[in-house]
């Protein structure tokens, strides 16, 4: 059928790809291009089987693996305290929060695979240490409090960024980010009410939930990357939709939304230069320190080996079970054919 932006035709497996009307003057692949940029510009979501520039899907696979890796890599963190929770209550909600970490590692990865990337080959990258995952991850949580600030603050960053995702040009990217978006928020609530307990408790527990609070601050601001001015792929991916904020746009988002919060909880924010601008509307907040964000990419923060080889262990450790459900799987596939 004729479309505005050309042709919708109908493949083997049954679904409609877009090809447009090629002139005397351009190639098939010029049409093509012409069709998905047509699709973009007009917020419709790009699927696994639509052409799309090769510089799309590397920066799809590219952005969905380093998501998928912070997931797993983040549970490292918070399951640290599974077994020293204070109480049965905040362990159940502890191990409930690292399985559904588990599950957005699933989703994400298996997106990914819409691309033709295996998953094999993305956690071999991983463990080669070809692909990153995010740095706010090479932190150590010290105290039971860091359980409730990275749920608050962490939890809260990535919100903040990844709401915007579930709008992705690309399909299977934002109806993954639909449900990750979710359970996400109930992370945040749960941190923001583990803080609230302890910032209202005992002094020592107002202090313990201070001084999470003031090492976690700064690495959650790193989240959303470099400056507008430093990232090599920011531009880009806002160009294509697959991004509809610049990194500090979503930076400046989550500290208005962090401030009120602090004020609620009765803890202060580590920055002597964060104030309200009333010209501008927004926060002021004073200069991070990117060359720790730099270190701690190229390897060198406080946990950077330590969560890589836990990985591989478990990754190894895991192997046993990979090779029984494929065998399985092949089983049940010849007793079908038979």
């Amino acid at each position: 059928m004729e479309t505005p932006a050309g042709t919708m035709t109908e493949t083997a497996a049954g679904t409609l790809s877009r090809t447009a009307p090629a002139t005397t003057a351009e190639t098939a692949e010029d049409g093509l291009a012409r069709a998905f940029d047509a699709a973009v510009a007009a917020d419709e979501r790009i699927e696994p089987r639509d052409w799309m520039p090769e510089a799309y899907r590397a920066t799809l696979v590219r952005q969905m693996a380093q998501h998928a890796h912070s997931e797993i890599i983040g549970m490292q963190p918070e399951a640290n305290w599974i077994t020293r929770a204070p109480s049965l209550r905040r362990k159940a909600i502890l191990i409930a929060k690292v399985q559904d970490e588990a599950g957005h590692g699933l989703y994400l990865y298996s997106a990914a695979e819409t691309l033709g990337t295996g998953r094999d080959e993305l956690l071999d990258k991983l463990h080669t240490g070809r692909q990153k995952y995010s740095s706010i991850f090479n932190y150590p949580t010290l105290t039971w409090a860091d359980v409730g600030a990275i749920g608050w603050l962490v939890d809260g960053a990535a919100i903040t960024n990844q709401v915007p995702l579930c709008r992705c040009s690309y399909g299977p990217y934002a109806r993954a980010m639909v449900r990750i978006c979710k359970e996400e928020s109930f992370h945040q609530r749960q941190g923001y009410e583990l803080l609230l307990a302890l910032s209202g408790g005992t002094p020592a527990q107002h202090a313990m939930a201070q001084d999470a609070v003031d090492r976690w601050w700064w690495p959650s601001l790193m989240m959303f990357g470099p400056p507008d001015d430093a990232s090599a792929h920011s531009a880009q991916s806002m160009a294509w939709k697959i991004k509809r904020h610049s990194n500090d746009e979503l930076r400046q988002r989550f500290v208005d939304i962090c401030v009120p919060q602090a004020e609620a909880l009765g803890l202060t924010l580590p920055d002597p230069d964060l104030r309200w601008n009333e010209e501008r509307g927004r926060h002021d907040f004073g200069a991070i320190d990117w060359t720790e964000f730099q270190q701690v990419l190229k390897g060198n923060g406080p946990c950077n080996e330590q969560r890589i080889t836990q990985r591989r262990r478990a990754h190894e450790e895991g192997a046993w079970v990979r090779e029984a459900a494929a065998a399985y799987a092949a089983k049940r596939e010849e007793v079908t054919a038979s």
